[in-house]
């Protein structure tokens, strides 16, 4: 739980680690309908929607595809510094960084997408920096 990693163990660092060829990210490229597991692909397809224009811009399936999981490790990355629990240890002035990565299944390596958020104010230049990449 983040929870007791950044308040009770002090933690410095959170990891918001994706993986190319993520089944989530591909079902949600999809226009169909999974049932049940449609509740779980609702903010995939958020973000599938968000970027659209641009994901369509990339030519070649799987750039996309592995466009697309990025994408979603950023967004991550957006939404936990935007939790209440990593806001206020930025305010009591607690060291905490929270990375983006993303593990290539493929090659069997962690890739950093060069997104470290250290305090509240890097968020939303940092976050329009790298997903615009």
């Amino acid at each position: 739980m983040i929870q007791y990693a950044v308040e009770v163990l002090k933690v410095k660092h959170i990891i918001v680690c994706g993986h190319y060829g993520c089944g989530g990210v591909g079902a949600a490229m999809q226009q169909r309908e999974f049932g049940l597991l449609d509740n779980w692909l609702r903010h995939l397809k958020d973000i599938y929607q968000k970027y659209e224009a641009d994901l369509a811009a990339v030519a070649d399936d799987h750039a996309r595809f592995d466009r697309f999981c990025e994408l979603n490790v950023i967004e991550q990355v957006y939404h936990v510094c935007q939790t209440t629990l990593v806001q206020g240890a930025w305010r009591r002035g607690q060291e905490l960084a929270v990375h983006g990565w993303i593990y290539g299944v493929h090659d069997g390596l962690i890739h950093d997408l060069n997104l470290t958020i250290t305090r509240a104010e890097e968020i939303d230049a940092l976050y329009r920096m790298v997903a615009k990449r």
